[in-house]
């Protein structure tokens, strides 16, 4: 393949083939005794994430293969990241986003109910601390809450803080 110049005659970034990394997850939703509508969020687990709380959770998700069907990848993510099913309803999809690191994230919104305190979250292994040769075994969310729609935007990191728009969006539409 031939070099294409770009500006001021470097060369041009090429287009090579690149996997791109997805993820699906299920973002359960209830109205509370008020009204309000409300979202289930992990926090996620591990060293990094340890004493942080603004911009440090997630719509329990995972990444999946090319060969499995998305949908079905985020009730499996639910499942192990939680250790419980995905509650009965209806997924709706809210769609994808691109996160800063260029994974595609897809979120599907069900509506439904579940006590944060029965949560047993799957693990992960890692090198820790890094460099030490030492494995160590951390859940993949520490904890699970249910926040109101503008709190979850403040705890969500920021790539998927547009699920929580969407939902309200289609909340909205419903109604």
């Amino acid at each position: 393949m031939a070099s294409v110049s770009g500006a001021a005659g470097r060369p041009a970034r090429q287009n090579w083939p690149v996997a791109v990394k997805r993820s699906a997850g299920i973002l359960l939703h209830r109205t509370s005794s008020g009204g309000e509508t409300e979202v289930l969020l992990g926090h996620m687990g591990g060293p990094f994430w340890d004493g942080r709380d603004e911009a440090a959770w997630s719509v329990p998700k995972g990444e999946y293969e090319p060969d499995e069907e998305p949908l079905a990848a985020a009730r499996r993510e639910f499942l192990e990241e939680l250790g419980l099913p995905v509650p009965d309803g209806e997924p709706v999809p809210l769609g994808e986003a691109r996160q800063s690191s260029g994974k595609i994230v897809t979120i599907w919104a069900v509506e439904g109910d579940l006590d944060p305190a029965l949560v047993v979250p799957g693990t992960f292994t890692m090198e820790w601390p890094r460099g030490s040769g030492r494995l160590q075994e951390f859940p993949e969310i520490d904890r699970a809450e249910w926040f109101g729609l503008d709190q979850a935007r403040e705890k969500l990191v920021k790539g998927q803080r547009v699920f929580i728009d969407r939902l309200a969006e289609t909340l909205a539409a419903r109604r």
